[in-house]
């Protein structure tokens, strides 16, 4: 695996790239954001952990100009601990966030779950293709066309279509799909499930109508348009 460290902290990344390196991973360093999108540019990554705070680019710029270019897992690193700071990265299109100062063996654990997601282990057989309509999810590609157009999603978004396209008609409560997508390590709120489906309608249902394949079951939660 490839990680991409975005970081200005000397002595954190030093010990992340050791602690990183110890699980054979490669590792690759960046202390500014333009340095980081250059990078990004000419290789490929597994995850990517960003600090917001960075001596030449806002770390939400950098996250939204990452998502311009790749749709690589991306995890923020934030020493805010305010909840507007989180949302507004899931905003930008960050899959993940940890708070500094965090603990290494938390945020393995949160790398390796999207990991384990992203790289579509333990997918079953018969989920390997969706279609509705004009509507194909491959979910061994991790790929997703509406009427022959790619879609990009973040890993999030992509976790979240997956879910609920295989399951139509299932509705799914905030609750659920917390535990679910973002696992039980995951310390969110519920907020967080509103802004992925509010991120994912924006990217595939059609602007000029109501929504047509996610939909809410009010006080309940969220499910795909049942096709049988």
């Amino acid at each position: 695996m490839k990680v991409l460290i975005v970081d200005d902290e000397l002595l954190l990344i030093k010990g992340l790239k050791n602690s990183f390196e110890q699980d054979s991973y490669e590792v690759d360093l960046a202390l500014e954001g333009n340095e980081a999108l250059r990078k990004v540019s000419l290789n490929d990554y597994d995850i990517i952990l960003l600090d917001l705070i960075l001596p030449d680019l806002d770390g939400l710029e950098v996250c939204q100009k990452i998502r311009e270019i790749s749709n690589v897992p991306l995890l923020i690193l934030t020493a805010n601990n305010e909840d507007m700071n989180k949302i507004l990265s899931l905003e930008y299109g960050a899959d993940d966030y940890v708070t500094k100062p965090f603990n290494i063996l938390e945020l393995k654990a949160r790398i390796k779950a999207i990991l384990r997601r992203t790289k579509g282990i333990n997918q079953k057989p018969n989920e390997q293709t969706v279609i509705v309509d004009d509507f194909v999810i491959n979910a061994l590609g991790r790929k997703v066309s509406l009427q022959g157009q790619e879609i990009n999603l973040t890993a999030k978004e992509f976790d979240l279509l997956l879910l609920l396209a295989t399951n139509p008609g299932k509705v799914y409560s905030r609750e659920e799909l917390l535990e679910i997508i973002w696992g039980y390590e995951y310390f969110g709120d519920l907020r967080t499930v509103d802004v992925h489906v509010r991120r994912l309608r924006e990217k595939i249902e059609n602007k000029n109508k109501s929504y047509e394949y996610i939909l809410t079951k009010w006080g309940v939660g969220y499910y795909f348009r049942n096709t049988h």
